[in-house]
């Protein structure tokens, strides 16, 4: 057959599935399918992904169908042999699709009776798609999940190595894209650290769900006949357990949903990594400079020195959104059990797995690569009347109301503002003047940002011996690979 569309009213020339075709029904129709509407559902480019997956699942049910009697011993060693020749030629990248194969379970049933003759043809016995692309998906994703947290504690230890080289380096605070309060850069940088551990933990939960249930033993709905055994079958590939509603382990996608749920809220943490970086490195910010492994330049403007990687992950972070969406509208409407909307479960979860697995180690590695200005850094954290909310709060402590000295210090802020000058410029004198309240203060104290910072010394604060305290705690957190 062609892979080029030969028209909606073509009828392709296959063989009977009982011949060795890669399609796994066909005996009560009389035509065979439109080539059209089988390029439409054949779907081998897409679970070939599975492979592993797939043969392990079989490497299960080949023992218990032994168990039961179905196969002799003799047939069972067969199949055993004719699976792991499979499995070396998916390795070696020589396994080959054929036409006929509609997916990867037919493709491998195929191949198993080119292999193993008629005893190739037992296996099928006792199971579905249904469930099989069930376990498979959950499997594939169970592993992918591992990679992905340790990317993630990869980018965590990245950012922890700039925050602990930075723990009492002076930066500005913001809201609102404007100067709010003085930090210290490593607290800073521990808050993106914090929100990815957050990312671990959901990654870590889903995962446990993912591998949680195992439908194998559902069949295509309503279970079998045949006297086989579904703790085996999780005992055999690591499942926790085992679904409690055939009818509901074939048509659960959750697993999916959570995972992209999981995925698209680490994406969006990493956009706003990623437009931070962007941020700093401008000539407007100047508080970092990217390195040049991780930046490009302009193809007209020789001077340009663009934070591309940056960039880069902070406009992924729509397509894993994308993934999300697209997972859960293909199964707002979907009936209960199997229908072939579900085909479509496995390009979201592999897009944003791949993206991802991109952006992680692109990210971390520009993380490590950034170079800050401490003394630019420095200068902006006590610009913009950072300090108003300490002179509120001292006002506090002198049993003024804050209602009323918030007014106060806005006064006083209108008043600096009308000559010029910031909080951080006024002499004893000056403050007192303003304020009379804090005339007998330590003015330099009560003005100086690096004494502000130290006086926030909250366990979650900014002040640098919170931030030692908090770096080691999330190191411990990524030294436990279990830690959720």
């Amino acid at each position: 057959m062609s892979d080029s569309s030969s028209g909606s009213g073509s009828r392709r020339e296959v063989s009977d599935s009982s011949s060795g075709s890669g399609r796994l029904w066909g005996g009560r129709f009389s035509e065979r399918p439109d080539e059209a509407a089988w390029r439409l559902g054949r779907s081998v480019d897409t679970d070939v992904r599975l492979w592993r997956h797939d043969l392990d699942g079989s490497v299960a049910h080949a023992a218990e169908l032994r168990r039961i009697g179905i196969l002799t011993e003799e047939e069972h060693t067969t199949i055993l042999e004719g699976i792991e020749a499979v499995r070396e030629e998916f390795a070696g990248g020589t396994f080959v699709f054929l036409p006929d194969d509609e997916d990867l379970h037919g493709a491998v049933e195929r191949r198993l009776l080119e292999i193993c003759g008629e005893t190739g043809g037992r296996l099928r016995a006792g199971r579905s798609r249904n469930d099989q692309i069930a376990n498979d998906l959950r499997c594939y994703l169970a592993e992918a999940l591992d990679a992905l947290v340790s990317a993630v504690r990869d980018l965590q230890s990245a950012i922890l190595d700039q925050a602990e080289a930075a723990v009492d380096w002076l930066a500005p605070g913001y809201t609102h894209l404007q100067r709010a309060q003085p930090v210290t850069l490593g607290h800073h940088l521990l808050a993106h650290a914090w929100a990815l551990d957050r990312d671990v933990a959901r990654l870590l939960d889903c995962r446990g769900r993912t591998v949680g249930q195992s439908p194998l033993g559902s069949g295509a709905l309503a279970g079998l006949t045949l006297e086989l055994d579904p703790e085996r079958y999780a005992n055999a590939l690591g499942f926790a357990g085992v679904a409690p509603n055939s009818m509901d382990a074939v048509a659960d996608r959750d697993f999916a949903v959570e995972f992209l749920s999981g995925a698209a809220t680490l994406a969006v943490h990493l956009s706003r990594l990623g437009e931070e970086i962007v941020l700093w490195s401008s000539k407007e910010f100047a508080w970092a400079r990217v390195g040049d492994a991780f930046s490009t330049g302009s193809s007209i403007m020789p001077q340009k020195r663009n934070p591309d990687v940056a960039e880069l992950v902070r406009g992924q972070s729509g397509r894993v959104i994308g993934d999300l969406v697209s997972l859960l509208v293909t199964l707002k409407g979907l009936p209960l059990t199997y229908n072939r909307d579900l085909q479509e479960d496995k390009p979201p979860v592999f897009d944003a797995v791949d993206t991802l697995m991109l952006a992680l180690p692109a990210m971390a590695g520009t993380v490590r690569s950034l170079a800050f200005d401490r003394s630019r850094l420095a200068d902006a954290a006590g610009g913009g009347f950072a300090l108003a909310t300490d002179l509120a709060e001292e006002l506090v402590r002198r049993r003024v109301p804050f209602r009323a000295a918030h007014e106060r210090v806005g006064e006083a802020v209108a008043a600096c503002e009308a000559r010029g000058v910031d909080l951080t410029d006024l002499d004893a004198a000056s403050l007192a003047a303003l304020l009379p309240e804090l005339g007998d203060a330590d003015t330099a104290a009560l003005t100086d940002v690096a004494t502000a910072v130290s006086r926030r010394a909250a366990s979650l604060g900014p002040a640098p011996a919170r931030v030692v305290e908090q770096a080691a705690a999330l190191r411990r957190r990524i030294g436990s690979a279990t830690m959720a």
